[in-house]
């Protein structure tokens, strides 16, 4: 085959026009802007927990401002693994995110044996959002008034008492195995799949005592419907200050906070990781989320992707040390 020059420069002429044109009909392919579609936000535990309430509030924030829509998706179970399994396994686009936090990011990959992800490699970090120590509370009828009357009658009727928490693997269940060792007493565990069941039968007088965060039950503390015995941080909660903390208690050096914080699917490209970490910076600034997420008993955090996931990275052996040295186990 005879080659001829001008007729390959006629070729090589059309296709890249032909190229240049397709460029121009589908600009969007290259150039679409984040997010062109609804964010999906998974939270791992039932609505109306202290999770779901920071969830809503962020997205909400973030809806108002840039017109985001987000779609806040509970998914309940096994202590919270299911809904940030489900993450971890979503592609890696940026739509899929998942609200974590202290239990199943860094408790659970000692407290579960085969755990079906691991959160240094499965997940980025994206943003911090607040932090939030546990409570202890019991129904207003309740006879006990203290933790000391709690510890007192635990010691007379060991695995009589009942405790209940949401999930196991939470804050809230190690803080109750960690708190009965430190006190040496025995409870009987009620583990529930979320706190709203949980609330109806403590208010009912069903189960004797319940284990969990601040936002999940400062309103029935509020209304007087839940008494507040102890809180599990190293100092007083800011919404609940009459509260005193276990080490007050006399259980010094105790602390047990959990954390809340947004990650996506490990391979989310990093530009839309740094999009997703300053918008939510800068929702968690504005006053009005700032202040509501403060009456709901939590901290305010926020910061780079790089520091939570150096937190992460120091929390595992951190929480592993304290499952090995409580006993926990899984029921």
């Amino acid at each position: 085959m005879t080659f001829h020059p001008a007729t390959g420069r006629r070729a090589a002429l059309a296709l890249g026009l032909a190229l240049a044109a397709g460029t121009a009909a589908f600009p969007a392919v290259a150039q679409q802007a984040y997010p062109s579609k609804p964010i999906r936000l998974i939270v791992p535990f039932p609505p109306g927990g202290g999770t779901d309430m920071i969830a809503r509030t962020v997205s909400q924030k973030l809806a108002d401002t840039l017109k985001w829509t987000i779609v806040v998706d509970n998914r309940a179970g096994a202590g919270g693994n299911l809904g940030v399994d489900q993450a971890a396994k979503a592609a890696p686009d940026g739509y899929t995110l998942v609200l974590g936090q202290t239990s199943n990011l860094a408790i659970n990959p000692t407290l579960y044996p085969k755990l079906p992800y691991d959160p240094l490699k499965d997940l980025v970090p994206v943003a911090l959002v607040s932090s939030s120590p546990i409570v202890i509370a019991v129904g207003v009828n309740s006879p006990y008034k203290t933790f000391a009357d709690v510890v007192a009658d635990a010691k007379k009727r060991p695995k009589t008492i009942t405790m209940g928490y949401s999930g196991n693997g939470t804050v809230a269940h190690l803080a109750s195995e960690l708190a009965q060792k430190t006190a040496g007493i025995d409870l009987q565990h009620i583990p529930y799949k979320g706190a709203a069941q949980a609330m109806t039968d403590l208010v009912s007088g069903q189960i004797d005592l319940y284990m969990s965060s601040v936002p999940t039950l400062l309103g029935q503390v509020r209304n007087q419907k839940l008494r507040a015995l102890a809180v599990t941080s190293a100092k007083r909660s800011g919404e609940l200050p009459d509260t005193p903390t276990l080490a007050e208690s006399g259980y010094k050096g105790f602390d047990a906070v959990t954390w809340f914080g947004i990650l996506a699917p490990a391979g989310t490209p990093p530009a839309i990781v740094k999009t997703l970490n300053t918008e939510i910076n800068n929702a968690l600034r504005d006053p009005a989320v700032a202040a509501k997420l403060k009456s709901d008993g939590g901290d305010v955090i926020g910061g780079t992707s790089e520091q939570f996931a150096t937190l992460l990275k120091n929390e595992i052996p951190r929480w592993g040390k304290i499952v090995k040295d409580s006993g926990a186990t899984i029921d």
